[in-house]
């Protein structure tokens, strides 16, 4: 052996023990409790902290990321918005700037979590959809199905029972290595393929349930509130749900952190705030949590935004999870008219270090992040509760698809136009409306209650938007619109309006379908994206107000009738 040869022997045999000594050190170093020094290294951004690596790897190259498309919007004054107001770990301030370590920088939809299901209302921070996987067809058509008895409670002076606006259940496959620390059922947690449905209802229950069976994996929990928003489970695989009460119950609504392994609530906030512009605090919306900077990130219908560092600690050989958290509050005063009109009940949108989201007084706002400066307000006419979805072209360019309700007796006591919008997320200007003359009542509005859906694949440059009470009072429209001129494609009008998410869903031969859920007659109608044709329809005898999500073969829905639904796609 030459002594070139020999001496490049050696120094490989000394790489692979330094390689084998570094990966030592990594496993040792992870296998203790996560933190957001461990997330923000890149480490578990988007799958279960408990996934180290058990083998020696090949040393490969270090990918480049993906480059994210610059987005920097222009600022626009509006002199609809007269005032701001911040509140910091407590301290009233003039201004905020976020520090690097909670500097806040969404990337894309698929980027939001590792997560096998639907972990938020629409899925992820695009809000771009409410299905995971393809299904397996044949007939085209609904077949069997479980249901799981919800009940309800009082709130607020009202009795709300099953499962209301928005309604929508989060399902999720679970690491192996998470089901061990979590208070299931023994059989569940064997399971090896177990896929958990997680549903915050109107009962002031969650309900977790095999979405295969209908079966309970564990006891529901009980929360003293009823709950209409979707809530959100933690996308980087915690062990945490975050949700709010939609009503008043056993006190004022709140946001609460709950953990996942035993059930206990960690954490509370949002309920007489003094900082609060208006007193009724409650949380329709489905909150985002930025992995990288570990903060929560909350809309209240009391008029604050929320940031809230959840300073989160996993440890899955324990079996722990603990948050320490410290808030961020901004609020903003939206004129219309002499009147002023605080709060937000939709979910917000964000991307890069920018939230788009609409309140109650006719603004839909795109917000800095880590400035909470308003960069520009679009005028979008009435009290809005439609969650839009975002769209980030070939070229990098981000565009917003968002309508509106009418709330009776704002604009007027009989009809109003509600305009489907395509919004330039540069500047907040239109690109492109299309009109309804839409019918309300008094606290049931018409118009877009639900979020517009996007096709994707086969059914791209497809908008799917629910119109409520049009074109009379008590009927509803499903409009497939042409993402880049508004124009329609094709519209079913069903017999009574819909205030639910019309659902896309894909199955395995690369078809599109459409799942648009009616409301006071209670039928699902399993629609072809692309024509619009009716294959199928589904039953409940009950009023829908919720959001279906289809995983895989399986759709799953809440009823007011108090019953939650699986039913397989055939």
């Amino acid at each position: 052996m030459s002594r070139r040869k020999a001496k490049k022997r050696l120094l490989g045999c000394v790489v692979l023990a330094a390689l084998l000594v570094c990966l030592v050190l990594l496993i040792l170093g992870v296998r203790g409790a996560i933190t957001r020094d461990t997330v923000a290294a890149g480490l578990f951004r988007g799958v279960s902290p408990t996934m180290a690596p058990t083998a020696t790897p090949e040393p490969t190259a270090t990918p480049e990321p993906t480059a994210l498309p610059d987005f920097v919007p222009e600022r626009r004054a509006s002199a609809n918005i007269t005032g701001t107001a911040y509140m910091v770990h407590g301290q009233e301030k003039t201004a905020y700037q976020a520090d690097a370590e909670h500097t806040i920088d969404f990337a894309g939809p698929d980027d939001y979590t590792r997560m096998e299901g639907i972990v938020t209302f629409r899925g992820n921070n695009f809000r771009n959809t409410s299905s995971y996987g393809a299904a397996e067809l044949n007939a085209v058509a609904f077949g069997d199905h479980w249901t799981v008895k919800t009940g309800g409670m009082s709130g607020g002076g009202s009795y709300w029972g099953g499962s209301g606006w928005t309604g929508q259940p989060l399902v999720v496959r679970w690491p192996a290595e998470t089901k061990k620390v979590m208070d299931m059922y023994d059989w569940a947690r064997e399971k090896e393929d177990l896929v958990e449905v997680i549903y915050a209802t109107l009962a002031g229950r969650v309900f977790f349930i095999d979405l295969e069976t209908g079966e309970p994996t564990r006891d529901s929990l009980y929360l003293g509130y009823p709950f209409k928003g979707a809530g959100s489970l933690d996308p980087r695989g915690y062990p945490l749900m975050y949700l709010g009460g939609g009503v008043s119950g056993e006190g004022t609504p709140r946001i609460m952190v709950v953990s996942l392994i035993d059930g206990q609530v960690l954490y509370t906030t949002g309920n007489g705030d003094d900082f609060a512009p208006r007193s009724w605090s409650a949380w329709d919306s489905s909150p985002l949590v930025d992995a990288e900077t570990d903060q929560l990130i909350y809309p209240g219908e009391n008029g604050v935004l929320y940031l809230i560092d959840l300073n989160s600690r996993y440890d899955p050989e324990a079996g722990t999870v603990s948050v320490d958290p410290q808030e961020v509050k901004f609020t903003y005063t939206s004129k219309t008219g002499e009147e002023y009109y605080y709060g937000m009940e939709d979910s917000a949108i964000a991307w890069r270090g920018h939230l788009f989201i609409a309140d109650n007084g006719a603004s839909f706002l795109c917000i800095d992040l880590n400035t909470l400066q308003i960069e520009w307000r679009f005028d979008c006419l009435d009290d809005t509760n439609c969650t839009g979805v975002l769209e980030v072209d070939e070229t990098g360019h981000p565009y917003i698809y968002m309508s509106t309700s009418f709330h009776n007796g704002w604009r007027s006591y009989t009809t109003a136009e509600i305009p489907v919008w395509k919004i330039d997320a540069v500047n907040g200007t239109e690109v492109w409306h299309h009109s309804y003359e839409c019918h309300s009542v008094t606290d049931l509005s018409g118009g877009v209650q639900g979020s517009l859906s996007l096709g994707t694949g086969p059914l791209e440059g497809i908008v799917y938007v629910s119109m409520a009470r049009y074109p009379d009072l008590e009927n509803g429209c499903l409009l497939a619109l042409d993402a880049d001129t508004g124009e329609e494609l094709w519209t079913y009008r069903s017999d009574s309006y819909s205030w639910s998410t019309p659902v896309t869903f894909y199955d395995t031969d690369g078809n599109g379908y459409v799942l648009y859920t009616s409301c006071i007659k209670g039928v699902m109608h399993l629609i072809d994206g692309l024509t619009g044709k009716v294959c199928d329809t589904f039953g409940f005898d009950c009023t829908m107000e919720a959001t279906p999500v289809v995983y895989n073969n399986t759709v799953v829905i809440g009823t007011r009738g108090e019953q939650i639904y699986g039913i397989t796609l055939e």
